[in-house]
């Protein structure tokens, strides 16, 4: 059939490979993607295997272009995106021209990143001793006094420096070490220093690590060696830097200008140094994309042949491989190129191998079915060649979403956005969001899409936009009220049984008069909604019930049709599905025309809604084998003739599947048992029961080697659970009814209470106060009722796929078709960048 409704076949292949075409072999198997390689060396450590150098080197180079990556980033150069396809992996010779590249380009790039690191630590030094001649000139400077003797302005601490023998240090030190180090000082000194400290108002970039510092200046005045000793042991601890400073205002004044020329020069040698650095990285970034491509490329095909087995010879490559039975030509091709590209003489050889171990599974995709086919890998990979159920909730997981959420108003919100990514779809793909919520919703935008498309359907059934209804074909009902009716009954109340209704139905969807009729519409919305949601229930488990039947003949299970695909039919049919009969049966059989109520004439009477039975009361009383007999004498006990009959044929025959599903298979197998061992015959693999995958065998029930008591265990579990669950899952449906219920009363309390009173208002101030409800309105619109109602509407749809739908034939106990694809290992390495 395709791998559309069922995985691939797939088939297990044995390749032989010359050891010089090796490497181009799988380089274009790699950029076809269609093999998924075997590990033949299990019990051979990674560090012991042939190619584990070249690995090796791949992880040097790469190591190599992070570094040049992080270099590029940190100066903000935008790197080239790859134009056009992806370039193909180098040859291995090539390895060595890449290797020289990275080599050159790290070595360069790191002793211009030393050289520079070193001058700005030489600019903060001077810098530093800048700030401190300047600090310390002033600190000199303070409360100068004339000297009569002399005639000359005398400062008070060059005066102590001279008449008491004070020495002193000067330095900077971080601004926020100050307070502390004030008091080390001070306590380890006893009181006899004398600092000062004065903060540098420009912050300073530190060389290490680029970071913007704020430091302060400080002069420590003392006497003696000893308490020298102290201090610079202290400024050590604090990583505070010490400068020489000159006693003479004369002698700072002179070191002061020497500082300044040599900044200067420091600044035009710095600024060469970034030039020379920045034209490094800008022409590196024009290539880095395409390195990173090629190195991982070269990695991957190394990993791929330290999986493969070596011969006696030491001149050819074995490998054993998965690969879809329909693209076999395809890989041959593939085959065929590499080893031309090799230059080698002798052709590869790919042979089919018979094997009883289960193949992977693997169902192509599109862009528009690869978000369903997640949903349904999400609760597990299908069995081998098990039916796939993705085409089918193509369609019924946004119809069942839809139900829930039906919306015109908000389902057009929903679908525009959904149009929106699909129309802008390679932009942003192009623009690489780092957003994992964005992600998400990008990836289900095809989901998005047509749920919200289905969403307007539904709206347009419930007659439902903006918990507003579209009078597009005229009402189907009179209106009769008047002041009088409404002095008695102010709430509009719509009665089918009066001469209020016109006697035909709305053309399409429900009449928008109920949007009008607060007496009784939520009733006869529940009733409506409650019914629909039992119908869909019913139908969407009967096919997933007849799909199990699908996967019985084509694994050839002859036994589980008998023994579980009809009796679970039967149970379901005989039981639920009758009830949806009586739905239909009630709808068709009573009505509402003028005359019914009060009418003297029997059979009127007998077919009105006075008389109609209660569906869950009649399904209850059909289990419990009782009838109650109906309180109105001129209504029929039945609906129809011979119900009573019926219905317990019907519940009697569903109990008799019960220990059909329970005791038939244990018994066909233990039967089978039997006869095989009368037969002298040992029970061996590739049966009635089985599958086959590439030829050969594969097992699909896997009962025949198994204990008959785990063979019970098994099937008691499976009937338990499908008995009970016919029960629960059909409940189950009724979230559809309630989540549509909520949905619809959230949408109208919320026009009634900010939206309504917006526009009742009037004058100018009206205007400006609807314009702000309006704002509200909207936001409480998106945020809670398409958002949070559409997340809550979308979990509950996956539930009952997942539980209620699927658990009727998926099994989901394979594992993924895992192929050697360049394209995979490149996302999946820009994912882990990002």
């Amino acid at each position: 059939m395709g791998s559309l409704f069922r995985s691939e076949e797939m088939t297990l292949c044995q390749l032989f490979l010359q050891s010089e075409a090796a490497y181009a072999c799988v380089s274009e198997l790699g950029e076809l993607g269609l093999v998924q390689f075997r590990d033949l060396n299990p019990d051979v450590n990674a560090f012991q295997r042939k190619f584990v150098n070249e690995v090796r080197r791949c992880d040097e180079m790469e190591r190599k272009l992070r570094y040049l990556e992080k270099e590029i980033r940190r100066d903000g150069i935008p790197m080239l995106e790859i134009p056009g396809e992806c370039p193909e992996a180098p040859q291995p010779r090539e390895m060595i021209d890449l290797e020289a590249t990275f080599e050159k380009l790290e070595n360069e790039l790191r002793e211009v990143n030393q050289n520079a690191e070193a001058l700005k630590r030489n600019y903060l030094e001077l810098t530093e001793l800048k700030h401190i001649l300047r600090k310390t000139q002033v600190f000199f400077d303070e409360r100068l006094y004339c000297d009569a003797d002399v005639g000359v302005y005398r400062s008070p601490l060059r005066q102590a420096l001279e008449s008491a023998g004070l020495y002193f240090v000067a330095g900077v030190i971080l601004r926020e070490r100050i307070p502390a180090f004030e008091r080390m000082l001070w306590r380890a000194c006893r009181g006899n220093v004398f600092l000062r400290q004065a903060e540098i108002d420009t912050p300073l970039e530190d060389p290490s690590s680029s970071d913007q510092v704020y430091k302060s200046v400080f002069i420590i005045f003392f006497q003696g060696d000893q308490l020298k000793t102290r201090v610079k042991k202290i400024c050590e601890g604090f990583r505070a830097t010490l400068y020489p400073c000159p006693e003479s205002p004369a002698d700072r004044r002179e070191m002061a200008m020497g500082v300044m020329t040599r900044i200067e020069d420091l600044n035009t040698v710095l600024g060469q140094t970034q030039d020379h650095r920045h034209r490094v990285l800008v022409a590196a970034a024009k290539n880095i994309k395409n390195w990173f491509v090629k190195v991982r490329k070269i990695k991957a095909i190394y990993h791929t042949l330290n999986l493969f087995n070596l011969d006696v010879t030491q001149k050819c490559l074995i490998a054993e491989c998965w690969v879809p039975a329909l693209d076999m030509e395809t890989i041959q091709l593939a085959l065929r190129r590499g080893t031309e590209r090799s230059g080698s003489s002798v052709p590869p050889i790919l042979n089919r191998m018979e094997t009883i171990e289960d193949p992977p599974t693997y169902n192509r995709t599109n862009k528009f079915t690869s978000a369903f086919q997640h949903l349904i890998y999400a609760y597990g990979v299908a069995t081998y060649r098990e039916v796939n159920p993705a085409p089918y909730t193509v369609i019924t997981f946004p119809f069942l979403f839809a139900v829930m959420f039906g919306d015109l108003g908000h389902g057009a919100i929903m679908a525009a956005f959904g149009f929106w990514m699909c129309y802008k779809e390679k932009p942003l793909q192009a623009k690489k969001i780092d957003s994992e919520i964005w992600n998400i919703f990008f990836g289900g935008r095809y989901i998005i899409l047509l749920m919200g498309l289905f969403s307007m359907y539904t709206g347009l059934i419930y007659n439902d936009i903006f918990s507003k209804s579209l009078n597009i074909f005229g009402s189907s009902w009179r209106n009769n009220y008047d002041g009088s009716t409404l002095q008695s009954n102010q709430l509009l109340q719509l009665n089918p049984d009066s001469n209020d209704y016109l006697q035909y139905p709305y053309p399409f969807g429900i009449d928008p008069v109920w949007q009008l009729a607060e007496a009784n519409k939520i009733i006869f919305m529940n009733g409506y909604k409650m019914k629909i949601s039992i119908i869909i229930g019913v139908f969407h488990m009967l096919f997933g019930v007849c799909l199990s039947l699908w996967n019985h003949l084509y694994f050839k299970r002859r036994i589980s049709i008998y023994v579980e695909f009809i009796p679970q039919i039967l149970f379901l049919s005989l039981l639920f599905f009758y009830m949806v009969l009586l739905m239909f049966i009630k709808w068709t059989t009573y009505g509402a025309t003028p005359g019914h109520f009060g009418s003297q004439d029997p059979d009127i009477v007998k077919t009105s809604a006075f008389c109609a039975p209660s569906i869950l009361i009649t399904f209850i009383n059909m289990m419990l084998f009782k009838h109650d007999k109906n309180t109105r004498p001129q209504c029929d006990d039945f609906m129809f003739s011979g119900q009573m009959f019926i219905q317990k044929l019907f519940v009697i025959v569903a109990l008799l599947c019960v220990p059909i599903m329970l005791f038939g298979k244990p018994y066909f197998i233990m039967r089978e048992q039997k006869q095989r061992a009368r037969q002298g015959h040992q029970p061996v693999e590739g049966n009635a029961e089985n599958g086959t995958a590439g030829g050969a065998p594969v097992p699909a029930s896997g009962h025949h080697d198994e204990e008959i008591t785990e063979v019970f265990i098994h099937q008691a579990i499976h009937t338990i659970e499908f008995v009970l669950g016919s029960v629960s899952h059909t409940a189950s449906y009724l979230r559809l009814w309630a989540l549509s219920l909520a949905h619809a009363q959230l949408a109208e309390v919320a026009w009634n209470m900010l939206l309504r009173k917006g526009l009742m208002s009037n004058d100018y101030q009206g205007g400006i106060f609807l314009y702000v409800v309006f704002a509200g309105w909207a936001a409480i619109s998106v945020s809670i009722l398409v958002l949070m109602e559409g997340l809550s509407a979308f979990l509950h749809t996956l539930r009952l796929h997942w539980v209620e739908f699927q658990s009727k034939f998926y099994g989901g106990e394979g594992y993924l078709f895992q192929p050697f694809s360049f394209e995979i290992i490149l996302d999946s390495a820009g994912q882990a960048e990002e």
